[in-house]
């Protein structure tokens, strides 16, 4: 029997180019369906933690039938943090690329105000509507740049982790397009598999 864990991107994100169909409602059809088959077969199941389940709940309308279908064949479990042991040098990894990433937050920080600052300067005195313009450019690059400084490629929710010690607890296969979630199921020793191909290796598996 083999156990996949599902992030919510694989059913969101258009760019993955799944071959399950050409919008959400398709691919979850599509998923729930083969899902359905292999379950009856006994050889895999489909799983979700709980806070990812949340996070997929809030892209649809739960009272859909193709959703009730979907929930009915998806099985939701919580990790248990307490059963897995990790290596040390996975903490170690994780706490020295916190550091480097707040680091980099704080720098990021300062240099958006010097550039605002700077801006302020060289302009005359601004109307209010003129003034929260300006400052709002300011901010939006502030968040763009923040958030690549600390959050692109690293895990920056309990969700994310959630699906790495599933899989690791399940010895099952990560299914998800999130960069982060995919190098850090890596330090972890997690299976996974490309979105792009999952689908031919459910197909194949049904066939075995």
């Amino acid at each position: 029997m083999q156990n996949y864990v599902v992030d919510t991107n694989f059913f969101f994100n258009l760019q993955i180019k799944s071959g399950f169909g050409s919008n959400p409602k398709e691919i979850i059809m599509a998923v729930t369906n083969i899902g359905n088959h292999l379950k009856k077969a006994k050889k895999a199941e489909f799983f979700m933690p709980p806070l990812i389940l949340d996070e997929f709940l809030t892209f649809i309308d739960q009272g859909d039938d193709y959703i009730q279908n979907f929930l009915a064949m998806m099985v939701v479990k919580a990790p248990e943090y307490s059963k897995i042991d990790f290596p040390a040098k996975v903490f170690y990894e994780l706490v020295k690329e916190m550091r480097h990433r707040s680091y980099r937050g704080l720098q990021v920080g300062e240099e958006v105000l010097q550039e605002s600052g700077k801006t302020m300067m060289e302009t005359e005195k601004l109307s209010r509507i003129d003034y929260q313009k300006t400052i709002g450019e300011h901010v939006k690059k502030l968040r763009e740049r923040y958030r690549q400084a600390t959050r692109v490629k690293f895990l920056d929710s309990v969700a994310d982790l959630d699906l790495i010690v599933l899989a690791k607890e399940l010895s099952g296969t990560l299914v998800t397009a999130d960069e982060g979630v995919l190098l850090w199921g890596r330090e972890f020793g997690v299976k996974e598999t490309l979105p792009q191909v999952w689908k031919r290796s459910l197909e194949e598996l049904l066939a075995d």
